[in-house]
């Protein structure tokens, strides 16, 4: 059976704006607003792009409750809760659901990885304790472990399981899956430049990067493909192809956060072992950002 669907079409995958005095709060709220007056669907708090895996624990869960009570139910916020340690990602995925998250994006384990039974059990343990639903986070180019078609249609018929963030790249094992269990589990593009031809495999949106800098029009992308405009999202996805490629030249969140620098929502602060965009990058990323229309 059809779960119900978390949220169609944007998700922003937030910055955690820092300092070097930790999380500005201050910046992180204003960030929020502004993504949900902008027109975002959702937002994804200390994922990748947030630098969750370099926030200390304490930081962690106070950006999820923080950004569940600044939003206030405008939309869904899905908390960041995966780890290569299972027993830290089901005491993570405990406290945001206490919170109030309205979902989880749990990633594969990294670096010490997982059979394909290794993952069923991880995750269907993982969703044992979660009275919110998961959505499972497949980047196998950042964690070295990659969920099998096989495994989605096993790890499907668990109840709070409810959606893919699919980021392996490969759109013939998207088809697949889509095929294999598109009736049990919502898919989501994980990558900005592949979101018209998830949307074309029966995908509901993105968990976007690209949204940090346009949500409103990663959004729209997004609507118009679902509303029958598939010309109007194809001529979107082409316009800001090139600033999908700037913004992914060096490794996430390394881009978006000089960008989001340049738009004013945050400091180019980011923690080892990350460091700031190279200039030459820089300069790249800048024209392309003027070039779609971005006021910096």
């Amino acid at each position: 059976m059809k779960k119900e669907t978390i949220f169609t079409g944007a998700a922003t995958a937030l910055v955690t704006p820092l300092n070097e005095n930790g999380v500005d709060y201050e910046k992180f709220g204003k960030l929020i607003d502004w993504q949900i007056d902008s027109g975002i669907d959702a937002l994804v708090i200390c994922g990748t792009t947030g630098e969750g895996s370099t926030l200390t624990d304490e930081e962690h869960r106070e950006c999820i409750r923080y950004a569940v009570e600044r939003t206030a139910k405008r939309v869904p916020v899905i908390a960041g809760t995966g780890s290569n340690d299972t027993a830290y990602a089901i005491d993570l995925t405990e406290f945001s659901c206490k919170v109030g998250a309205d979902a989880m994006l749990v990633v594969t384990p990294y670096y010490n990885k997982a059979t394909q039974k290794g993952l069923v059990q991880m995750f269907n343990t993982i969703a044992d304790h979660s009275d919110k639903p998961i959505i499972l986070y497949n980047v196998p180019s950042r964690t070295g472990c990659a969920i099998a078609t096989s495994t989605y249609v096993e790890l499907a018929e668990h109840p709070m399981i409810a959606a893919i963030k699919e980021a392996n790249g490969d759109i013939s094992k998207i088809v697949e899956t889509a095929k294999l269990v598109g009736d049990k589990l919502d898919i989501y593009s994980g990558n900005d430049d592949q979101i018209v031809p998830v949307l074309a495999c029966g995908g509901k949106g993105v968990i976007s990067v690209l949204s940090n800098l346009l949500p409103y029009e990663t959004s729209q992308m997004c609507k118009k493909f679902l509303a029958g405009d598939v010309a109007g999202a194809r001529e979107m996805q082409f316009k800001y192809l090139d600033l999908c490629n700037a913004l992914f030249c060096e490794v996430n969140p390394i881009p978006v956060k000089a960008a989001m620098a340049h738009m004013g929502f945050c400091d180019n602060y980011l923690r080892l072992p990350l460091t700031p965009m190279e200039a030459a990058h820089e300069e790249v990323l800048v024209r392309c950002m003027k070039e779609v229309g971005i006021k910096i």
